[in-house]
């Protein structure tokens, strides 16, 4: 699935489309996640007057509302010449007045592609979401009091989008790591420290991805169709008895609310159960 920096990077791409007009929208499969609604065909006339991101959701707004997108498992948005053919699976196609063409391409058709009216931040989708983790609303103290009565396991506290937005997770596992955290130690039992040397991790990995254009991952492409290359740096996802980067220790696997999750028992102890 698409994470935050590979939603960042599309958003980045996209920015061609700002200050132009919307000419033409065609819904070639409504059927996604929930169904693309007869409103959309609103957005045409309109201008886009900003491109947001908000976790791993894009908005694109108007002066009469917003396109609410969520790339679900194997979604892509991508700009292209609007003469250059269909491709299997591009099942929504807005056709701008710069002679661009935006697509939505789903295979999976579980993203999300709505209409809004109203204030997007109160939709159903986004008003339960924390703090975005680049922001200034998030850090170490956030997380801290977050979980002080908090039992589950500390990878699962910082994957819940109640908490905070877009840590998904390769970056959790990623994260974990460098701090030398166990994924499955209470995130009550974490002490302020501790959350110091997660945050700061997590702000570092998620923004360097960005910068590398993400993670390539099945068939993650940027707006552009390309991939994104920071793959080449990921020290435990997706690596599970490979020797750590660090220590040469065989790398561990276990299952956390049905994600994998990969870990060094060396740089990361395994953890005491908390007592009482």
């Amino acid at each position: 699935m698409p994470e935050l920096p590979e939603v960042e990077t599309t958003r980045r791409g996209l920015m061609p489309i700002i200050g132009q007009s919307v000419m033409a929208v065609r819904i070639y499969q409504p059927r996604l996640r929930q169904e693309i609604p007869t409103t959309l065909q609103d957005i045409v006339g309109q201008t886009i007057l900003d491109l947001r991101r908000r976790g791993k959701y894009l908005l694109l707004d108007t002066a009469n509302g917003s396109a609410l997108i969520h790339l679900g498992m194997s979604g892509s948005l991508r700009l292209c010449d609007p003469n250059q053919a269909l491709r299997k699976h591009d099942h929504v196609v807005l056709e701008f007045n710069n002679n661009l063409s935006l697509r939505f391409h789903d295979p999976r058709r579980f993203g999300v592609f709505l209409w809004l009216t109203e204030a997007p931040e109160q939709h159903s989708l986004l008003a339960h979401l924390g703090p975005e983790p680049l922001s200034d609303q998030f850090n170490a103290e956030y997380l801290f009091e977050r979980s002080r009565r908090k039992n589950q396991p500390v990878k699962s506290f910082i994957m819940d989008g109640q908490v905070v937005v877009g840590v998904g997770n390769i970056y959790a596992n990623e994260a974990l790591f460098y701090a030398g955290i166990h994924p499955l130690y209470p995130a009550k039992m974490l002490t302020l420290p501790d959350f110091q040397r997660l945050y700061e991790h997590i702000y570092r990995i998620l923004s360097a991805a960005i910068e590398r254009g993400g993670t390539t991952l099945r068939d993650f492409v940027n707006s552009e169709g390309n991939p994104g290359y920071f793959q080449q740096e990921l020290m435990v996802y997706g690596q599970e008895g490979a020797a750590c980067k660090r220590c040469q220790h065989p790398l561990s696997l276990v299952r956390i609310n049905n994600r994998s999750t990969v870990f060094c028992l060396l740089c990361q102890p395994a953890y005491l159960s908390p007592k009482g």
